[in-house]
């Protein structure tokens, strides 16, 4: 009775016939068709999530956080931003190791939280800076999992969040109008549960001191972005320059720099003098000095005018008289 089944001398021959080309094996119905898994429970990043967009908005809020930090630190970080990945969350949290200054905020009016994740270098050279040193990090190799920051610590923290949601908030306004509140803190990134581990979020990483271990990093929910990919979409496409658009952030931009606050100083005289015959000053001295033909106007301690000093009805003012070159020396054209 047949089995139906090839013995052992047929298959022997069928594979010595398939191994020498006598026997074709491309023959039949999608045989070059390739097979590509699909997970249908999860997310497809090509629905029109703009990463340009993303990384647009990160230089503008990177640009602003330097500046910030640059006020309160009086020193000019090196931080750069690197490209924006679309990761599986889970993939992400592989990626971190405790402890971390892990704060979860809500970008209203988007849906869902964001996390905002600081590696303890970045605080501990701020720390540094912040008491009068060069930035040095305060520690050597891992810390325990479990290590809390100091109240200290805590503060500098809070001061960079701080500078860093304001930055965020800026970064977003041509895009869109944000309310940033802070949700909660924590030191294991574990316990900040955003989204699954099988969704998918939008990280934006800003490497600190080029080092790859030391980094802040700003991360959305995929699901987040979707309602407003449109907008995104909008602000990277390009043209000509006349377009709507392009008029409209140059106003911007325009009335931005407009709006910039300079401080102005009217030197009415200087008097050379010692430390000893300042330590020495009693009140009701006298100091002597020549008065100069025409006060010196300074922006931002830089030599801009001359100018005469009078009185306008009940008020002190200046009427400009010459500009002055970047050396100080009364233009001449």
């Amino acid at each position: 009775m047949s089995t139906g089944l090839l013995s052992e001398e047929e298959l022997a021959a069928l594979q010595e016939g398939v191994d020498d080309g006598s026997i074709a094996v491309d023959t039949g119905y999608n045989t070059r068709v390739r097979v590509r898994k699909h997970d249908l429970a999860s997310e497809d990043s090509t629905l029109g999530i703009n990463v340009g967009a993303i990384e647009m908005i990160n230089e503008r809020l990177l640009r602003l956080f330097r500046l910030g930090l640059v006020e309160v630190l009086r020193s000019t970080p090196k931080i750069a931003p690197l490209k924006a990945e679309i990761v599986r969350y889970g993939d992400y949290l592989k990626m971190l190791k405790a402890p971390l200054s892990v704060n979860m905020i809500r970008m209203n009016p988007l849906r869902g939280f964001s996390l905002v994740v600081i590696e303890p270098q970045v605080i501990f050279s701020s720390l540094d800076v912040f008491f009068g040193g060069f930035g040095a990090a305060a520690t050597k190799g891992a810390l325990p999992p479990t290590r809390v920051f100091t109240p200290t610590e805590t503060r500098v923290i809070s001061i960079i969040l701080d500078i860093f949601y304001r930055a965020l908030k800026e970064g977003w306004s041509p895009v869109l109008k944000l309310d940033i509140e802070q949700v909660n803190s924590e030191i294991n990134p574990q316990f900040a549960q955003i989204a699954d581990e099988n969704d998918l979020v939008v990280l934006s990483r800003f490497e600190v001191d080029n080092a790859k271990d030391i980094f802040i990093d700003l991360v959305h929910p995929y699901a987040s972005l979707k309602p407003i990919r449109d907008v995104l979409r909008s602000r990277v496409q390009t043209g000509d320059g006349n377009e709507s658009s392009e008029r409209v952030w140059h106003a911007q931009l325009q009335d931005a720099a407009y709006e910039a606050a300079l401080q102005m100083q009217v030197i009415l005289g200087q008097v050379p003098t010692t430390l000893h015959t300042l330590q020495n000053l009693r009140v009701g001295d006298v100091l002597y000095f020549k008065k100069p033909e025409a006060a010196r106007v300074n922006i931002s301690d830089i030599g801009v005018y001359q100018a005469d000093v009078g009185v306008v009805d009940t008020q002190m003012a200046i009427q400009i008289k010459h500009s002055l070159d970047v050396i100080g020396e009364i233009e001449t054209h």
